[in-house]
């Protein structure tokens, strides 16, 4: 057997283990999802897992969004955004985006992921420098791999080493990239500083806001709003439409001159297939929402301080977790899959990340809460997380 059928062989032997162990709790089917909670197998589960941070899914105005469009569009389009694929709805998309992130315009790609993968790649190339957190997400980190330029990681967070690193780059034309909120860890970047590093050192700074969007801020508008910073502060505003907003894609909004290079030279924007017109208008229509109901922003917050308070008193291990993410930390990958399990079995829906998605001996249940949970659903979910770490050997 070669390398590559060992990597196949050795990965399909672990899955096969854990799903031995009933212990394989990734694409488990959801046959209906009615607020907090989700029918998977057949049981009623409290979900804690899920990224409708502001519990947008099956809005009715959303929903009807997705329907209108879809009877006056049909399901796609005529091909790439480029040519004979934009509709009216796709510049509806992009003004709304721009106006929600009080920038000049905004351009729509098929997936969060592709966004990223396909700015980095095309800002910055070979003689440039890429600059990254070292725990930024997966879809970061390859569009920096992509772009072929210098790249340069520093310490999760540590301001001292974004310099070093930013001096490291030297004269070449640099370009910094941070989450805004980080995915596994659940915690803010220290973006007044960020900014003013790059400032100083005469680098672009491009954030991407996939878990900050409509959790960060008093109305939800993201990391600038949460810091009191003025909207130009970042220069490339990155964020998906699959988390809050409850469709799918991913978007940058910027300047004018910024967002029409990217449409000109992006290859994902020039090669991929327009966005579907339903999907279009409901995450329009979703951005319009959050507008209109702020309150969701409030009950956010309040239900993930209620979350993240109960936890660290039942003496959980949740790192520097200020967000609607919340990691409890169980060390190695057995007892995380054990206290995943027994959370099932008690139907709260908690999922398990483990090695290599995150570092040997960092395992975690990462529990997340959202707009639709009421505080009675909280203290259901800190009772069973208490049971089954304790019975786990986690606290």
């Amino acid at each position: 057997m070669d390398a590559i059928g060992e990597r196949i062989a050795a990965l399909n032997e672990r899955v096969h283990s854990l799903k031995a162990q009933a212990l394989h709790f990734y694409e488990l089917p959801s046959s209906a999802i009615d607020g907090a909670w989700v029918t998977v197998n057949d049981r009623r589960m409290l979900m804690m897992a899920s990224y409708s941070y502001l519990g947008l899914i099956g809005h009715p105005d959303i929903d009807k969004a997705a329907r209108d469009a879809l009877d006056r569009f049909g399901t796609g389009t005529h091909g790439v955004r480029m040519l004979a694929g934009t509709l009216t709805i796709h510049h509806e998309l992009e003004e709304t985006i721009a106006r929600f992130k009080c920038a000049d315009d905004a351009v729509v790609y098929s997936s969060g992921y592709v966004t990223n993968l396909s700015v980095i790649s095309t800002l910055v190339g070979p003689g440039n420098a890429v600059i990254s957190d070292k725990i930024n997400h997966a879809s970061i980190v390859d569009g920096c791999l992509l772009s072929r330029a210098k790249f340069i990681r520093f310490k999760h967070n540590d301001m001292a080493d974004l310099e070093r690193a930013l001096i490291k780059a030297g004269s070449e034309a640099k370009l910094v990239v941070v989450d805004a909120v980080f995915s596994m860890d659940g915690d803010v970047i220290n973006l007044p500083e960020v900014s003013r590093l790059c400032r100083r050192h005469g680098a672009w700074l491009m954030v991407d806001e996939a878990h900050s969007l409509g959790v960060l801020g008093k109305t939800g508008r993201g990391i600038e709003e949460h810091f009191n910073l003025p909207p130009d502060t970042i220069d490339i505003k990155m964020g998906t439409l699959s988390k809050t907003i409850p469709s799918v894609g991913g978007y940058v909004a910027g300047t004018r001159d910024l967002i029409r290079f990217l449409k000109h030279a992006s290859r994902a924007f020039i090669f991929s297939a327009a966005l579907p017109p339903a999907s279009a208008a409901a995450a329009k229509a979703a951005f319009e929402v959050i507008e209109r109901e702020a309150w969701r922003v409030e009950k956010l917050h309040a239900v993930n301080g209620l979350f993240l308070n109960g936890l660290k008193s039942l003496g959980f291990d949740t790192l520097r977790s200020e967000t609607a993410i919340v990691p409890l930390m169980t060390g190695d990958d057995e007892r995380a899959f054990r206290m995943t399990s027994l959370c099932h079995r008690q139907n709260v829906f908690a999922l398990p990340v483990v090695s290599p998605a995150v570092p040997v001996g960092l395992s975690r249940l990462r529990a997340t809460v959202t707009a639709a949970h009421e505080p009675a659903h909280v203290e259901r979910a800190l009772d069973v997380f208490e049971e089954a770490g304790r019975e786990a050997g986690v606290i």
